[in-house]
């Protein structure tokens, strides 16, 4: 099964748009977000937007901005142990821990990946397009394959 994994959307409507329909065209039907939506309208649009099933935590901009979530958020798709956060210390200390098959975090807009262990640690980047380009992750629980998305290059003509 594929799942999308967004971060660090910080209000950026359009961005988050755009990606949402690159995720229906894909039909995928898992996404997860790592934390800093930046707003409860933005919640909302999320919540409007894709019909599947949303997993999220709450990031440092959530927090200020009373959208409640829980700190990190744990699930099994096809036996694949999949935990995410926000924060990078966590997301390492998770990997570091060797309970899981990947983690996901955000926070760094950073996009990132590296193994530790047999855990792969992945920051998808941000949606916000700030320090880095607009980017996501697609994550393939059956093949264990994972796909970096740069979101300017999914619109180029």
């Amino acid at each position: 099964m594929r799942i999308a994994v967004i971060s660090d959307v910080h209000n950026n409507m359009a961005n988050l748009s755009k990606t949402l329909q690159f995720i229906k065209k894909e039909n995928i039907k898992i996404l997860l977000c790592c934390g800093d939506l930046g707003s409860k309208e933005t919640l909302e649009s999320l919540n409007k937007q894709f019909l599947g099933q949303i997993e999220r935590v709450s990031g440092n901009l959530d927090k200020e901005m009373e959208i409640d979530g829980p700190d990190k958020k744990e699930l099994i798709v096809n036996q694949k142990r999949i935990v995410f956060t926000h924060y990078p210390q966590e997301a390492r200390r998770l990997a570091k821990s060797q309970k899981y098959d990947i983690v996901f975090y955000g926070h760094t807009h950073k996009p990132w990946q590296e193994k530790i262990g047999r855990t792969i640690l992945v920051n998808p980047g941000n949606l916000e397009g700030t320090f880095y380009p607009a980017s996501f992750a697609i994550y393939d629980s059956e093949t264990n394959g994972l796909e970096l998305k740069i979101l300017q290059d999914l619109y180029q003509k």
